[in-house]
């Protein structure tokens, strides 16, 4: 792992450099998923079945050998075991109690000439959510994609997950059943987003896409939004560790190796106030690093994208922090409510040292679907709230009218709208 220090001269230019990543879309990759894209667009089921054929190694022949039911879900779910099927239900329900709480309402009130203003909240009709079935299955993507969905009253959720030479994971199958999804079609890459976004004759077109994926339904969520909307384009797995000396250094050790190990362009960053602290964490990681099976995958990303930084104290620690805005930020301290009060662009704050990340990507509630290369500073982690939406609520009385017909007219000449102030001029009681 590179090795900074804050009292280095060259130190932001260094911070800089290491958090920079080439985020520019890949020309070629945009011209495949263009013309597949406009593949579905046009031929529906036929080219999603060619598509998933050709890049999944299956052998589907019509559209039903993609479409999964609420019965094969369940049927999935019962051939776990029973502590797979406890841990899935435990982690849906906490994942479920938190985003009850993030629950948006309706609300009104009337001024003092009677008139009535407010926001009516709804759920979106249909969503999809995409969930990983290459490289990795991940259930507890479809729990924290589904669920806020679920809880915002959304009536359907669609999802496509691929399944390589046709091989379904139970698991990811037993979490759409936990988390309350509709309906599976086993389909992924740009061709599964494109049939989300336009529709097929048999998957039917949802108003927003979620989860995440390789470059090629990255580019397909870019090329689909406005259609309908999406959650983010979302970058490498990020940590950042904050200690104060006091954490066991094999605990902090492996939190960074949790990051670390999801792929080679991952970041994980530590951040202390004690070189002798540092000094320490990098042994164990260096003992600890013998007993990881996806090592060099570890070794590549801490290589890559690695860093310790020496801070002068903790307020420089936050204030680094604030900048680097990370996907997930451990305040591995004493105290650490109090130094989280001087966070203030983080995807997630992990609290004290017994809070690991890992407990967040899986059962401790807040979801992980998080802003990932700096986009903390201005975008928030995927919640009930991007499941609704607010439209607002505007009853004005016929006293109302003539004091706000009035303040409308004006403004609307002044900007040569005519119709706009006569609109406005005609409900006037002493309009000539």
């Amino acid at each position: 792992m590179k090795k900074l220090d804050t009292q280095s001269p060259d130190f932001q230019a260094e911070l800089k450099a290491l958090l920079a990543f080439e985020t520019a879309q890949n020309p070629e990759i945009d011209r495949i998923v263009a013309d597949i894209c406009v593949d579905v667009q046009k031929r529906g089921d036929a080219a999603l079945i060619e598509y998933t054929n050709r890049f999944d190694g299956t052998s589907a022949q019509t559209i039903d050998d993609l479409i999964l039911t609420q019965d094969d879900l369940q049927s999935a779910f019962e051939r776990l075991p029973e502590n797979i099927q406890t841990a899935l239900k435990t982690a849906a329900r906490r994942v479920e109690s938190y985003h009850q709480h993030q629950k948006m309402e309706s609300w009104t009130y009337e001024d003092e000439d009677g008139t009535l203003l407010g926001q009516q909240i709804t759920p979106l009709d249909r969503v999809g959510i995409y969930v990983p079935g290459g490289k990795a299955a991940y259930p507890s993507s479809v729990i924290m994609n589904a669920m806020p969905a679920h809880v915002a009253g959304v009536k359907e959720i669609i999802m496509v997950v691929p399944t390589p030479k046709g091989e379904r994971n139970d698991i990811v199958l037993a979490a759409a059943f936990v988390a309350g999804v509709t309906k599976v079609f086993t389909v992924g890459g740009a061709q599964a987003v494109a049939a989300l976004a336009y529709g097929t004759e048999s998957v039917p077109q949802v108003d927003k896409i979620t989860g995440p994926g390789n470059a090629f339904v990255a580019a397909a969520k870019r090329r689909v939004f406005g259609v309908v909307g999406i959650d983010m384009v979302a970058g490498p797995s990020e940590i950042l560790v904050i200690a104060d000396g006091t954490t066991p250094a094999d605990w902090v050790a492996m939190d960074l190796f949790s990051q670390a190990e999801h792929d080679e362009i991952a970041q994980a960053i530590l951040i202390g106030t004690s070189q002798a602290y540092l000094d320490e964490v990098q042994t164990a990681m260096n003992r600890l690093i013998e007993t990881m099976p996806r090592r060099a995958i570890i070794e590549a990303s801490l290589g890559n994208r690695g860093a310790m930084i020496l801070a002068k104290d903790l307020d420089e620690a936050c204030e680094i922090a604030n900048y680097i805005s990370p996907e997930h930020l451990e305040l591995s301290v004493e105290n650490s409510q109090e130094w989280a009060k001087k966070i203030r662009h983080a995807g997630a704050i992990f609290m004290g040292r017994y809070t690991s990340e890992s407990l967040g990507d899986y059962c401790a509630g807040p979801n992980h679907v998080l802003p990932t290369s700096r986009t903390a500073r201005f975008s928030s982690p995927l919640g009930t709230y991007d499941f609704q939406k607010r439209s607002s609520l505007i009853q004005v009385s016929e006293q109302g009218a003539q004091k706000l017909g009035k303040t409308a007219s004006v403004l609307a000449h002044g900007e040569s709208l005519t119709a706009h102030a006569r609109a406005a001029e005609f409900r006037l009681k002493d309009n000539p």
